[in-house]
């Protein structure tokens, strides 16, 4: 089982790589919109907690080794370190985050991966608006005006949209016996 999970883990950090070419710069705040929060939502509503954050952890280990992993087709220190860097410095808590909601009713429906998607989309922006206050100089409204308002509407509809394919698919892949078998009884 440790191997099917290693290998789950390495499909999600390639998926968060290749989400993360999905990006549109906007010419009002440093922050792109960019889609590696959805690969990022799926992690979690997928593996396990440990595995998840793993899996973003890895993600980060690659880029910040100078792979081009990261929007733009960027990697190194640098990107981490940059306005941007908190961001992505998150991804393992929200895999987490999401992970702990989509396992702890044994059971993925839409409510609660979205509630779990909510959750880490609130660390994201806790964690990228205070990492753009330290690295910008500008305090928290400000940065939570230029790094977090403009992409509210946005992230809501990443989590409508990713909560019930997140479902789906991991309904698809347990009857296929392809994720990571749950312990004890499933609630109904």
């Amino acid at each position: 089982m440790k191997t099917k999970n290693l290998a789950l883990a390495a499909v999600f950090t390639a998926l968060t790589a290749v989400f993360a070419q999905i990006m549109i710069p906007l010419p009002f705040t440093p922050v792109p919109f960019s889609m590696s929060v959805f690969a990022v939502y799926l992690t979690g509503a997928l593996l396990p907690a440990g595995w998840a954050a793993g899996a973003q952890a890895a993600y980060l280990l690659l880029g910040a080794a100078g792979l081009p992993v990261f929007g733009g087709f960027s990697g190194g220190l640098g990107v981490l370190a940059g306005p941007t860097g908190g961001y992505l410095l998150v991804y393992p808590l929200m895999a987490a985050a999401v992970a702990a909601a989509a396992h702890a009713p044994r059971r993925r429906t839409v409510p609660v991966l979205a509630a779990g998607m909510l959750c880490a989309l609130a660390v994201c922006y806790l964690g990228g608006s205070l990492w753009y206050c330290a690295s910008a100089g500008v305090d928290w409204k400000k940065s939570a005006a230029l790094t977090v308002l403009p992409f509210v509407p946005f992230d809501l509809l990443k989590i409508a949209l990713c909560a019930p394919f997140a479902a789906a698919l991991g309904r698809a892949l347990e009857k296929a016996r392809l994720l990571p078998q749950r312990d004890g009884p499933k609630v109904k």
